[in-house]
């Protein structure tokens, strides 16, 4: 196999998955700070020999703990890279593509899968990601803030900042408990 070559199914999914588990993390830890045997993993660890040759064996059969030409373990650290830049290198998503450049451009950097990774702190790019946020709401309709955060948490986990900074920017008004849409793009 290539240096930089990626063992079949080891992603970056598959290694946070492999490294989820704690005897699993503890024993890539070892090595990756100087344990080069299973006898040095325990001593490491402070896990049995059982518990270390159990998780060894997961990190061995996926990839990412590899025996030396000397025999001794080492991290494989090829396929940690080659991860890592496929999946920096995710494919352009079609996601926002009714969208224009300048919005798309925006929206491509702080939503993932139709959720918000950030808010952004320049406000022109928070406004274009707010009117985005707008277009879930029905122009008209009225909305209890229980089915604005329902909304929102679709979208973002801190619903109460997505709300004040929907209200603040004048795209949602509230009065006595009801929300209901005041600005922003209307979509055809």
């Amino acid at each position: 196999m290539a240096d930089d070559a990626v063992p079949s199914g080891l992603t970056a999914g598959a290694i946070v998955g492999l490294l989820a588990d704690s005897d699993r993390r503890r024993c890539f830890a070892a090595i990756e700070l100087g344990a080069r045997t299973l006898d040095s993993v325990v001593d490491a660890t402070g896990l049995t020999a059982a518990q270390v040759g159990k998780a060894l064996g997961r990190l061995a059969n996926a990839g990412l703990v590899i025996a030396a030409p000397d025999g001794t373990l080492i991290v494989a650290v090829p396929a940690l890279q080659a991860a890592a830049r496929d999946a920096l290198a995710r494919p352009e998503s079609a996601e926002h593509e009714d969208q224009p450049e300048e919005v798309r451009k925006v929206l491509r950097s702080f939503v993932i899968d139709g959720r918000i990774t950030q808010i952004p702190t320049a406000a022109g790019k928070r406004q274009v990601l707010l009117d985005w946020l707008a277009q879930e709401f029905e122009p008209g309709a009225r909305y209890s803030e229980q089915m604005v955060n329902l909304i929102l948490g679709k979208r973002y986990h801190d619903t109460a900042a997505l709300r004040r900074y929907l209200v603040d920017a004048g795209l949602l008004d509230r009065d006595h408990g009801q929300y209901w849409r005041s600005g922003g793009t209307v979509v055809a």
